[in-house]
Formats: structure tokens, sequence, C-alpha cells
């Protein structure tokens, strides 16, 4: 077993430019808030007057359809794009990061949907990819390989994901396995906030299936998770807060309590623009059965969400 502390991480890795990540905070802190952030490009505005907050041992799910903001979000969050309006807070102190370079410092991981992992490559190479652990010093300096697979095996271990071998290359690994292995790596270099963007987009029932529990194990190890999707019933049973997007305008932010799955459903999908095809299908198609269908679901469907009543908190300081 290996006994790596992480100072001596530090110490043997080739990486001199890392700076230190804060401690995780306890379960309910509050990390990162954005109050009113806004992004525009010009003029045109892709994001405004979004407002929401990421708790440790929480998930933020970011929930819209293409088009909606999530990605300009995302990469405000994650220090791609700085902010045209509002504010972005980090332990409730105002923060801009100048790259995702600074974000990841501050202990902001973001796995992007491609996941940025050499196919051909083993699996603990991708692990530590961009951040080798070395041993030796001078031209005695090489690759602590032996360290890093065992850091790799275990580390997966840890996240449920049992791996005969770490040698094998991570483009024979399912999507779902893929995800969870940058989702490990993203943990073990010590991430406090964790931005998932669309992991279940591309994955069979199954394996979208896989990648939520291990969502649920990272809110229980007190990360604070932000998880991008377009789908309701993969956010609902993993979320405990839901930020609703639609055309770069916030729809509501909803704690789990104020809203169900069907509310949630609803407003992703509109039920007035539900009504509205209906009968654009009715007049092109008289008496069609598609028609009917969809006329007969926009008058299930709720148009808005009334959360109930909160007591009004002072503002962080």
């Amino acid at each position: 077993m290996s006994t790596d502390t992480t100072s001596d991480r530090s110490d043997r890795t080739s990486r001199t430019d890392a700076q230190p990540v804060p401690p995780r905070a306890g379960v309910g802190t509050t990390i990162v808030e954005v109050r009113d952030i806004g992004k525009s490009y010009g003029a045109v505005n892709a994001l405004s007057g979004v407002s929401t907050t990421v708790a440790a041992g929480q998930v933020t799910c970011v929930l819209g359809d293409n088009g909606a903001g999530k990605s300009t979000f995302i990469k405000m969050l994650a220090g791609a794009h700085t902010p045209s309006e509002g504010q972005l807070l980090l332990d409730g102190e105002p923060v801009t990061f100048a790259s995702p370079r600074a974000a990841l410092s501050a202990g902001i991981a973001t796995v992007y949907q491609d996941l940025a992992v050499v196919p051909l490559m083993p699996v603990w190479r991708n692990f530590f990819l961009g951040s080798e652990m070395t041993t030796g010093v001078g031209p005695f300096r090489r690759l602590d390989v032996k360290a890093m697979k065992q850091i790799t095996f275990e580390e997966l271990a840890r996240m449920g994901i049992d791996l005969r071998d770490v040698d094998q290359p991570i483009g024979t690994l399912s999507g779902g396995e893929r995800q969870c292995v940058a989702i490990a790596r993203a943990v073990y270099f010590g991430a406090r906030v964790l931005i998932l963007d669309e992991p279940t987009a591309a994955l069979g029932v199954k394996q979208s299936g896989v990648v939520l529990k291990y969502i649920a194990r990272s809110r229980d190890q007190g990360l604070g998770v932000v998880f991008i999707t377009h789908n309701p019933h993969h956010a609902y049973p993993v979320g405990d807060r839901f930020l609703l997007l639609n055309r770069g305008m916030s729809l509501g932010n909803f704690e789990k309590s104020e809203i169900t799955l069907l509310e949630l459903t609803a407003l992703m999908a509109g039920g007035a623009e539900l009504d509205s095809l209906a009968h654009e299908l009715e007049r092109e198609m008289p008496g069609s059965p598609v028609a009917r269908e969809l006329a007969a679901d926009a008058s299930e469907t709720p148009t808005t969400v009334t959360p109930p009543p909160t007591t009004s908190t002072a503002p962080r300081s």
C-alpha cells in the first residue's frame, strides 16, 4: 500500500506552479455563489441575471435545452470566460478567475463532455496527465510509474471502479467508466467544486446510472457538484438545487423541497410552447392524432411553479 501524504505528492510531482487548495468546507457550507451573473459578446447577451449557489456536500443541477446558456455559465465558473456583469463569490469573497488554471488552483475542477483523455494511453497515464509524479533529482529525475499506478488503482477503487489492470488503454473502458476516471482524478487533485458538463448526454440507460452513482459518491465525500444536463430525470434523483435556464435567462432557482419532478419537467418542456405547437399541427394536419396528443400533454403541463414562502435572510458578508 502507498503511504504518500499530500505533501509527499506535491514534492514528487513535476509541477511547480500549483497553489495550495483550501480545505473542504463542512456539508451545506456555500463554496461558490453567483449573483446576477451575465455574459455578453458585443451586442449579443448569452446570459443575463443568473443567481445560484454551490454548497459542500450538495449537487446543484443546471438544466436547459440547447442554446439555454449552460455552456456559457460553466465556462465562467471554470475561469474560461470573464463575466460581463454580476458577481462571482468564492467562500463569500468576490473573485475573478483570469484562467482555468486559476479556477483549478482555487479547487474548481471541470470535467467536460469530451473528457480530454488520450484513448491509447493507459488509465494511469490519463489519471496523472499533466501532473505526473517524478522521483530522483537532476539528470536522474524520472517518472514514478509505480506510485502513479498504485494511486490510480486505489483512487478508482475508492470511487467503486474495480479495474483489473490500470495499464489497459482508457479507450477500452465504457463511456461511463471514462467519466468516472475523470471524476476520480479531479477528487484526488483536491477539487472542492466539481463541474460536470452533461456527463450522461451520450450514454445509455445503464451507463447513465453508473455516472449518477459516482456523482452521488462525490457529493457524499463533501464536494460541491455542479451537474449540467438537459434531462430532468437524471437531475432530480441526485440534485439538491435546480437552476433552470432558457435562452440565456433564469426560469428559477429551486431547492428540491420547492419543486417536484413533474414541475421540473414542465418548466423544461414549456406547456405554452407545447400548446402552440399543437395548434400549428392542427392547422397543418387537421384531425392528426399527434396534434391531439400534444394538446393533451399541454393541458396537463403546468406553466409556472410557485415555491413555498421562505424567510428572508441577511446577505452574506
